[in-house]
């Protein structure tokens, strides 16, 4: 680029007035990487298997039932030195996996933006899935615990990892179907100008985003049909014995849906090339100068890092709230695989309806994503009140069957369309062509966050060992504290003029390496 950078306003004015290079997809104008509608349902596959039945449902509830039984009726295991609860042993475990989570996102996650190998990521990591879900098979009794803790935590890392680099592929999928191409050439040639096409952008990647959400709910749907036919066909309700059994043989039902669902994406993903090697690095290195470079200069997307610690926050006490109510879920339905399946199957089609639901209203008012997601964030909010309240009664706040309906419900319509918007968010705020860095940067922020809560909580629990609910004080705070920093601070049209200004000074550099 031939824009000197000795000012950065004048910068920013040159690349968002006369339409510079940076505002387009590095492939978006090349025929071959067009996103046709096979390719597009192929994705839409993946998320499917990627759905979280196994690994991120099924197998939380069978490693709780295993402790619960192991502990026996004074509930507590000796665990990492100490004697805990069950609500602390999971808390802790949803914590060191989360550590793991972020070694492995630092190592791994920049190096998906060079080059044309990192569908390979993908592949490797469903196949550990594929693995870890038939593992269970072996884990059915109290006696191996031990061995479930360690099944639970990788099985939560392998998870995370493929929800990760699946869903990073988006914005490179939105920014080449027939209709934003068209929209990039009306903008290059001056039919249309730079919000026009911003807005378009942005309603592309919520298309792709919210449709594969509900296509995957929506498929969830029938998986969980044929769910309740395994579970009569086992006898999960003859004894705790099936009932173990029956929840080890559904987490390997799910992992052999995963590889089935996931073989698509992996034959109809057109290879798009990400960023060209910089000079004198390679594969590895280029990936390690890119995360230095990325959390040296960050500093100049200050949207993007209040997102990022808004995210941070927001994600911790998402995930924490989930995963406390998971535990009183678990505790009022005695365990029983069947009640969890249809109280899930619950919760499936409400999700279906919400994230739809969400992006009709969204698409029919072209409503911006920022909108949508102060909608969820107040959802959320709603949400962990309704706990908070839980700590001084018995009379509602997840403490009853009914409510435990009630939340599946709720959390389907109000709280799930956060995995679609929170992922749109993030390529609101990303450079084009760093997608896969952002988006691991992300991640692995949002697996510190779930770090934190979790060790919180426990800690809480620890403290106060006769009353499960008391977390929500920290939860319930933590949420409102992000909410109104997200709400009131996050301007996402200074991001994109950010966003130009970093790519323009990238190039620059980028000019000066090779001289």
């Amino acid at each position: 680029m031939g824009t000197s950078i000795k000012d950065d306003k004048s910068v920013t004015d040159d690349v968002i007035t006369n339409a510079e290079p940076p505002v387009f997809a590095p492939d978006q104008f090349n025929p071959r990487y067009e996103a046709k509608r096979k390719e597009i349902w192929a994705y839409y596959s993946y998320g499917v298997a990627n759905n979280g039945l196994g690994l991120f449902n099924f197998a939380p509830t069978a490693f709780q039932n295993l402790l619960y039984i192991a502990a026996g009726e004074d509930e507590m295991l000796l665990f990492a030195g100490q004697m805990r609860s069950i609500e602390e042993i999971v808390l802790l475990c949803n914590g060191i996996s989360c550590a793991i989570n972020v070694v492995l996102f630092l190592a791994i996650g920049s190096l998906a933006d060079f080059g044309n190998w990192r569908p390979f990521i993908l592949m490797f990591w469903t196949v550990a899935a594929f693995g870890i879900s038939l593992a269970w098979l072996g884990v059915h009794e109290a006696s191996k615990w031990e061995a479930a803790t360690g099944l639970y935590i990788v099985g939560l890392i392998i998870y995370q990892m493929c929800l990760s680099f699946w869903t990073a592929a988006f914005p490179g999928l939105a920014r080449n179907t027939p209709e934003m191409r068209e929209t990039a050439s009306k903008y290059a040639s001056g039919e249309i100008d730079r919000e026009t096409y911003d807005h378009e952008d942005m309603m592309q990647r919520n298309r792709i985003s919210n449709i594969s959400f509900t296509v995957q709910s929506a498929v969830e749907i029938l998986i969980l049909a044929v769910i309740v036919g395994i579970m009569f066909g086992v006898h999960v309700n003859d004894g705790q014995e099936q009932n173990n059994r029956g929840l080890s043989i559904l987490i390997a039902f799910a992992g052999g849906i995963w590889v089935l669902v996931a073989i698509p994406w992996f034959i109809f993903e057109k290879r798009r090339p990400g960023q060209p090697l910089p000079p004198n690095t390679n594969v590895f290195t280029a990936g390690l100068l890119q995360l230095w470079t990325a959390g040296r200069e960050i500093v100049q997307l200050k949207q993007s890092l209040l997102y990022l610690f808004g995210y941070f926050l927001l994600s911790d006490s998402l995930n924490t709230t989930v995963t406390v109510i998971g535990t009183l879920q678990n505790t009022i339905v005695a365990y029983n695989t069947l009640t969890l399946t249809y109280v899930l199957l619950v919760g499936i089609a409400a999700q279906l309806a919400g994230i739809y639901g969400y992006w009709a209203i969204q698409k029919h008012f072209q409503l911006s994503t920022k909108t949508m997601f102060t909608a969820v964030m107040v959802g959320i909010i709603l949400l962990d009140g309704w706990g908070f309240v839980g700590i001084f009664t018995q009379k509602f706040g997840f403490h009853h069957l009914w409510e435990i309906w009630a939340y599946q419900a709720y959390y389907g319509l109000f709280v799930c369309p956060w995995y679609a918007y929170s992922q749109t968010m993030i390529s609101e705020v990303t450079p084009r062509g760093r997608e896969f860095l952002f988006f691991s940067l992300f991640g692995c922020f949002g697996k510190v966050s779930a770090f934190i809560g979790p060790i919180v909580s426990s800690a809480i629990i620890h403290r106060t060992p006769n009353n499960s609910s008391t977390p929500f004080y920290f939860l319930f705070s933590l949420t409102i504290a992000s909410a109104f920093m997200l709400i009131f601070f996050l301007d996402l049209k200074k991001s994109r003029k950010e966003q130009a200004l970093f790519l323009a000074k990238q190039g620059e550099k980028l000019i000066h390496r090779s001289l």
